[in-house]
């Protein structure tokens, strides 16, 4: 079973920012997740909504920020009052390197909001962590953003984030993973992504006896905002 640390260790610090990242690299965590964005000039901003309203009280879209301007505005902290900014990747990656197991990347781009993410964010890898992209898990919701990721590297780690179970999607893409929300998971789906040789990982779960359940039904892994509870 793995336990990915959900945005960090984000029931603690503020999620996918530098301390929630550390934070879950120091209580243990071994495998994490986030979501990347491409700013207007071609920064990759580790946030997970396409705009900064529900974090910071700012409604404006990243696509049309700077990395500069990343720095003006911080998100709200309810943990303890520090001023913390969304950080761009090349920020996450010293932080979980040490004994990592497994960086899922989840691309936000739904009908290509970004285009050229995909060539962005594996440039990035290639250039600065090239000893990591064999640890690299990527997944989005959009079908054609992974699709490009094949293309571009037929190496490349795939898991595919879906809301409608389709094992002949999953493996059109040479998916080693299929994601989806726990609420959605079914042992047949578990047993389906078995037979097909794929992993199944499930989102968000925080509670111990909720995960040795979805555990005995066939999970392999879940995305948890409460990384402390499992390792």
């Amino acid at each position: 079973m793995l336990y990915f640390a959900h945005r960090g260790a984000s029931a603690r610090q503020v999620q996918n920012t530098v301390p929630a990242f550390a934070l879950a690299q120091q209580l243990g965590a071994s495998c994490y997740e986030l979501d990347v964005h491409l700013t207007k000039d071609g920064a990759l901003a580790v946030h997970h909504d396409y705009s900064l309203l529900s974090t910071a009280g700012a409604d404006v879209l990243l696509k049309d920020l700077t990395r500069a301007d990343l720095q003006r505005y911080a998100l709200m902290n309810r943990f303890d009052g520090q001023k913390v900014f969304v950080p761009e990747l090349k920020e996450i990656l010293p932080v979980v390197e040490p004994d990592l197991a497994l960086l899922n990347i989840e691309l936000k781009n739904d009908d290509n909001r970004y285009p050229g993410l995909e060539k962005r964010l594996l440039t990035e890898l290639q250039n600065r962590a090239p000893q990591l992209l064999s640890k690299i898990l990527f997944s989005s919701f959009d079908y054609d953003t992974l699709a490009r990721i094949r293309q571009l590297n037929k190496n490349a780690r795939i898991g595919l984030l879906t809301r409608s179970f389709d094992v002949s999607q999953a493996l059109h893409l040479g998916a080693e993973s299929v994601h989806m929300n726990y609420t959605r998971f079914t042992p047949e789906i578990a047993q389906v992504c078995r037979q097909n040789g794929l992993k199944i990982y499930l989102y968000t779960v925080n509670e111990a006896p909720l995960a040795r359940t979805l555990q005995a039904q066939g999970a392999d892994g879940i995305f948890t905002d409460c990384i402390d509870l499992f390792v």
